[in-house]
């Protein structure tokens, strides 16, 4: 006579844990459970003989074979926390990483207005501007991306947030309406086209439009180095992410598009990951002000949003 098999979460947890091949196992394993039961992963430790329903063990099966194949956990689970915001996640959009939340510091660390107008390129899931709209509710933000999908997923963040953030359709600064910002920030696609690492891991499951960006990982961060300027009010701040090999090339392009105060900062592993530099050259191109931006920017404000 064959035994039932047992379905304490324990037993399912340890079962889940074995056949997991990820840095966190028995975290994957305890997210999937929690998911499916609706009990916090702390229930699991404190009544770890609990049971679950043959259709809970059933579900969750599903889900840690999904898992086991390399699924991410966050799109099994269809969001992830980023600032401590909940955050829908789909197969559209770059999964949030927690060391953006250093791109996210480092905005709030610089020395803008009250009312800063704030551009996030790229947005996906809206989480840079999410983030900083859940700091600065003074802050007019605007949030981009050129996948339909992605655009709809940020808006419904942050309607279910609560957080205004005006989220349009453009690849970058091209349908915008001209406009000038205090601060443009961006964790922009930046993986050369031959990497090895883009068949490995999570990122197998990703959209290659939110990681590759030409031969040497740079095409992007080119474009939006070169045009940001023109989009800046004077004094104004670009503020990028990249890759831990990539802090040379963009500073050098930083600097060669007149950026002054141009510095790499560092990651939470200490890798150089981001580069900021302010515009403080007067010279201008290709969007020009219109008369309300002007009086806006003369009286020491800025412009108001499209």
């Amino acid at each position: 006579m064959t035994s039932k098999p047992s379905l304490t979460c324990e037993a399912l947890i340890n079962q889940a844990a074995d056949r997991i091949d990820s840095d966190s196992p028995r975290l994957d394993s305890e997210l999937l459970l929690s998911h499916v039961t609706g009990l916090g992963r702390t229930s699991f430790r404190a009544w770890p003989e609990r049971e679950v329903t043959e259709s809970q063990a059933e579900t969750f099966e599903a889900l840690v074979a999904e898992r086991v194949a390399g699924t991410p956990v966050a799109y099994l689970l269809g969001h992830q926390e980023f600032w401590s915001l909940p955050l829908k996640v789909s197969t559209s959009t770059l999964i949030p990483r927690p060391d953006t939340e250093c791109l996210v510091e480092v905005a709030l660390g610089l020395p803008l207005p009250e009312q800063a107008r704030v551009l996030d390129l790229g947005t996906g899931t809206g989480a840079i501007a999410l983030a900083l709209a859940s700091e600065h509710p003074g802050w007019r933000i605007m949030a981009c991306d050129e996948v339909d999908e992605a655009v709809e997923l940020a808006r419904e963040n942050s309607r279910l947030l609560a957080l205004p953030v005006s989220v349009a359709k453009s690849s970058w600064f091209s349908q915008l309406e001209p406009a000038r910002f205090n601060l443009i920030v961006s964790n922009p696609p930046y993986i050369a086209g031959n990497d090895p690492h883009l068949g490995e891991g999570d990122v197998r499951f990703e959209p290659a439009s939110a990681l590759v960006s030409g031969a040497d990982g740079l095409d992007d961060l080119r474009l939006i180095v070169t045009q940001s300027p023109d989009w800046l009010v004077e004094g104004g701040w670009l503020l990028v992410e990249h890759g831990f090999d990539q802090a040379g090339p963009v500073v050098a392009l930083f600097r060669d598009r007149g950026f002054a105060e141009v510095q790499s900062l560092q990651d939470y592993g200490r890798r150089d990951r981001m580069t900021l530099g302010q515009w403080a050259d007067t010279r201008r191109a290709m969007v020009p002000l219109n008369r309300g931006e002007q009086s806006g920017l003369q009286q020491g404000g800025s412009p108001d949003a499209q």
